[in-house]
């Protein structure tokens, strides 16, 4: 400054030192308002941190025994921070991956399964996705050797038709034997061996309420279930009574063995390794409830639709009477009952181990249980 006052005129050197002050003035503002920026960063930072805080908690500040750190609440934050990107990653692949899903239905005859199939046919445009049937000649549940590989190949290829839901009175088949990577998801529905003898008996005589015109294959005969039973009769024979385990079995020839223990058993095998889920036709509406909660895909609304709707009970056989204790007790004599019956308590027994921990009874009325699992100490943590 003592060199421009050498140099400079005094006019010029006030007009420099005005211009200094209002240099410094001017810094001195730009100082104080970085410092007030600063002040609300970190002032926004901690409510941020508050707000996870109080959001986490489930009872007021001042109640609570513990606070959680900071670092817990930016874990939590983190997890659904991860799940949420997840998300939005992942749902078009599920979305992708769910409407390939077939379901196949090899539907006992006379377990309710005119009832449940109905519910698809109900549902299958609300939840877009195709219903076919699989009607074999005969109704024959053994499908030929090349017939199999037709249907594999049918099921697998045919991406028009999917999401499916297959139906139809075809014993089990394991598509991994023809070389097939994504197997469909297989359901199905049994009944008390009896019961299921009884009422396909008088339909065979007297059809049912759903087609009431058509004509039976042993219309006509007014034999009651009791006097087959006391005559010997072919139809009410307990060899009858073997169906649901060859159903199960699948298309091996000793699933038709009538009596077979390897039959039994294999049956067993299938039914825990291969079905998603089997139900009881007396216990219908838990099984469409629980289908409901798992593939949500197909069976969204099915539930309401089961308790409401005009489809549910319109399949009831005409004519039936409920055989005596006598006749029961004469079939309940035979080894083939005692294993049907084995194969029917297996399942029942399976179908509600998974329904007490899928389903709980409140007033009365059923309903699923939440979900009862998530996920923590997710590594590496995001930035």
């Amino acid at each position: 400054m003592g060199l421009l006052r050498l140099k400079m005129p005094p006019k010029f050197q006030l007009l420099a030192l005005l211009t200094f002050a209002i240099a410094m003035i001017f810094l001195e503002n730009q100082i104080q308002k970085l410092d007030e920026s600063r002040g609300k960063l970190v002032s926004r930072a901690q409510s941020k941190v508050s707000g996870l805080l109080k959001r986490d908690s489930s009872t007021d500040f001042n109640s609570l025994k513990y606070v959680e750190t900071t670092e817990q609440a930016i874990a939590r934050h983190e997890v659904r921070e991860i799940e949420r990107r997840h998300l939005q990653e992942t749902s078009k692949d599920v979305q992708q991956e769910e409407d390939y899903t077939v379901v196949i239905y090899n539907r006992v005859p006379k377990t309710a399964s005119t009832s449940f199939t109905n519910i698809a046919y109900d549902l299958c445009n609300r939840n877009h996705f195709h219903v076919l049937h699989i009607n074999t000649s005969k109704n024959n549940p053994v499908m030929s050797l090349q017939d199999q590989v037709r249907f594999v190949k049918n099921v697998t290829l045919w991406k028009e038709m999917k999401p499916a839901f297959y139906h139809g009175h075809v014993s089990f088949l394991d598509f991994s034997k023809f070389g097939v990577k994504k197997k469909p998801v297989y359901i199905n529905v049994i009944r008390d061996p009896i019961e299921r003898l009884v009422s396909y008996y008088y339909f065979l005589r007297f059809g049912d309420d759903y087609r009431p015109g058509l004509r039976r294959r042993k219309q006509g005969d007014k034999k009651t279930f009791d006097e087959c039973v006391a005559a010997g009769g072919s139809d009410c024979a307990p060899e009858k009574l073997w169906l649901q385990i060859p159903f199960f079995c699948g298309h091996s020839s000793e699933c038709w063995n009538i009596g077979s223990k390897w039959a039994l058993e294999q049956a067993k095998f299938n039914l825990v390794n291969e079905y998603m889920l089997v139900g009881v036709t007396e216990e219908l509406e838990d099984f469409v409830m629980m289908l409901e909660a798992a593939l949500p895909r197909f069976f969204k609304g099915a539930t309401e639709l089961y308790r409401t709707g005009k489809k549910s009970h319109l399949r009831k056989t005409s004519e039936k009477k409920p055989p005596t204790k006598e006749s029961i007790a004469r079939l309940q004599q035979s080894d083939i009952w005692k294993m049907e019956n084995e194969f029917y308590e297996f399942a029942l027994e399976q179908f509600q181990f998974v329904r007490a921990h899928a389903v709980r009874e409140k007033d009365g009325e059923l309903y699923l249980l939440p979900q009862n699992f998530f996920y923590e100490k997710i590594y590496p943590k995001t930035t």
